[in-house]
């Protein structure tokens, strides 16, 4: 790799120049918004976005929501995978983890879940944490400004209707979401609601929201909503892909811009005004760290002079820890497995029928239902001892906090080019906060040099039980379904001979509703245990790697997330966070980035409107 530092190049030189007022190193979700806002409150500034990913502007695999599985794969050039160190509460076994690496980040390709976090969670961080300004009343009107929310709700006052991204339904409603909303409620009590995302109901089942336009059928991802239209009236917004950052370039403490690579060779783009590092919470950690941010210990192993001593960065690695279970079904009705697969014949037929009509799985995805799941007094007895003292400590005293995101899946929800060509159903769940918290770190200067990343998942007892019970409940879901035939033993626990809970595979129907639940051994449990650690993972809800606290716990930045020890420079994206949040964060993203955007307007003293 040359280590010569020379102009700019060509695509970057549209003005003749290699000096901007803002360089912001990554390009993903909260990149375009802060970047599409700032430019947008005053377009003399002279904004760059490096991205080491693509572009993604107008590609179908990308505004066709329903093609999320075409991006997860090894050859995929829109996401960067990540090999976790041996973990041994997963019985040594070894994860991967991928990242969003475009531009847009993981809203070019996620499964447009429109999930917001309980109020609590954000209040968390302003009570537990010190980050004022960052309490749940302080980020509504944020969360309000990125949405257009166009269903009907009970609660308007917490949704917004004039911004940029468009929440729907989306364009296809499958059998298996349709029987799952029939027969969850009748199991286990809870009830069908309206609006899952007040910030404050737990316990109801509903169709879920998407980020998805219902009249165009086009995902609600931040380039397309953000970035580009601001792009398309603005010159001084520039986007160079295929960058490679590299570290901030500081003159003493002061962040003064960001050196990238990019075809074999190396660059500085210089900053003015600012510098925003916003490379998600698995990329963030390496640039801060390369560039002298960091824990003495870590920089000082890696070849790396300390420019402020900051051991809590790449520590407190949070995300949801994930599982789903797949059964067989029926052959007659809607799933997203041919297509996930990428069949011709498939791919044809729902591109049609969008092309023609904007309806369609391609508008949609598989996951069209959720609960949020806070237990009762007699499941936390199931749940068991272990759970307890989390519960108590965290938990109880925060009615609004669910425990477990439990959905229905209209395919295989795992490596679908490995079993057999039919349709399928999964039911999962993620762990909302789980206790397991990991840690990632650089051991080169080198950024082509893999990261250390320890994700110690299931590495506490309390998340393996909550887990456990989630089994046997999703499970006497599935079996109540009409369209179920049998589980696919081959993702299920494997249990002993003779026992009342060995799987089926063979073409069984369901069970009536008022049916004997299945009874558990201890010898069970230990099979749902083991097949836990064989399949869970990691949501790809990474967060909490360059924390919004105070230094001396750990923190990394402060309340307007300027880096501790530094100046000029800022961390915006989901590794703020201090502590985890019970949903997927594409919601808790674009609050950051609107505030962020904000925040740096008042420092450059432009007045705009939160």
């Amino acid at each position: 790799m040359s280590s010569t530092v020379t102009s700019a190049p060509a695509d970057v030189k549209s003005n003749a120049s290699d000096s901007y007022d803002i360089v912001i190193a990554g390009g993903g979700a909260t990149a375009c918004i802060v970047a599409a806002r700032v430019a947008e409150a005053d377009r003399s500034l002279k904004i760059l976005i490096l991205e080491a990913g693509p572009d993604v502007r107008n590609d179908p695999a990308t505004y066709q929501a329903g093609r999320t599985f075409h991006h997860l794969h090894a050859a995929s050039k829109t996401v960067k995978f990540y090999a976790a160190e041996p973990n041994p509460a997963l019985d040594g076994r070894q994860a991967f983890y991928l990242h969003g690496q475009c531009v847009g980040g993981g809203s070019s390709f996620n499964l447009t879940m429109y999930s917001r976090a309980a109020a609590s969670d954000y209040d968390d961080w302003k009570t537990k944490y010190g980050a004022e300004g960052w309490a749940f009343k302080d980020l509504l009107p944020y969360l309000k400004k990125c949405e257009n929310y166009t269903l009907e709700t009970p609660t308007p006052e917490v949704h917004g209707n004039a911004g940029p991204l468009t929440v729907s339904h989306g364009g296809e409603f499958t059998t298996v979401a349709k029987q799952w909303l029939e027969v969850a409620p009748k199991f286990d009590g809870r009830p069908s609601i309206e609006d899952p995302n007040d910030f404050f109901t737990v316990n109801g089942y509903s169709r879920w929201r998407k980020w998805i336009d219902g009249e165009t059928g086009r995902r609600s991802d931040s380039a397309h909503c953000y970035l580009y239209p601001e792009q398309d009236k603005n010159a001084n917004l520039q986007v160079s892909t295929g960058c490679v950052v590299n570290k901030v370039v500081f003159e003493g403490t002061r962040a003064v811009g960001v050196e990238y690579v990019k075809d074999g060779k190396t660059f500085v783009a210089k900053a003015s005004k600012q510098v925003l590092v916003c490379g998600g919470a698995l990329g963030t950690p390496a640039i801060l760290e390369r560039s002298g941010l960091g824990g003495k210990a870590v920089l000082e192993k890696a070849g790396i002079k300390v420019v402020s001593d900051l051991p809590g960065v790449g520590e407190n690695l949070i995300d949801h820890h994930v599982i789903f279970w797949p059964y067989n079904t029926t052959q007659d009705h809607v799933t997203f497995d041919a297509m996930s697969r990428g069949e011709p014949e498939a791919m044809k037929y729902w591109g049609d029928i969008y092309a023609k009509e904007k309806r369609g799985i391609l508008t949609s995805n598989p996951v069209e239902t959720g609960l949020k799941l806070r237990p009762s007094p007699e499941e936390l007895k199931a749940i068991g001892p272990e759970f307890t003292k989390r519960w108590n400590s965290y938990y109880a005293n925060a009615p609004d906090k669910s425990i477990l995101f439990m959905a229905a899946v209209s395919m295989f929800f795992g490596d679908i080019l490995a079993v057999p060509k039919k349709n399928y159903y999964s039911l999962g769940y993620f762990q909302n906060h789980p206790e397991s918290i990991g840690n990632i770190h650089i051991t080169s200067s080198d950024p082509s040099v893999p990261q250390k990343f320890d994700s110690k998942w299931m590495s506490s007892p309390a998340d393996m039980e909550v887990l456990v019970w989630a089994y046997k409940h999703s499970r006497e879901t599935a079996r109540r379904m009409p369209i179920y035939r049998g589980e696919f033993t081959e993702n299920h626990p494997v249990f002993p001979k003779g026992s009342a809970a060995a799987t089926k595979e063979e073409e069984t129907g369901p069970v009536p509703m008022d049916a004997p639940t299945i009874k558990y051994t201890a010898e069970d449990d230990e099979a749902i245990r083991t097949a836990i650690k064989k399949f869970v993972a990691g949501c790809w809800h990474s967060m909490g790697t360059a924390a919004m606290k105070p230094r001396e716990k750990g923190g990394v930045v402060n309340s307007r997330l300027n880096v501790y020890g530094t100046q000029g420079l800022k961390v915006v994206d989901l590794s703020i966070s201090p502590d985890n949040v019970g949903a997927n964060p594409y919601s808790t993203a674009t609050a950051i980035g609107e505030k962020a955007a904000v925040m740096i307007c008042e420092d450059l003293g432009i007045t705009v409107k939160a």
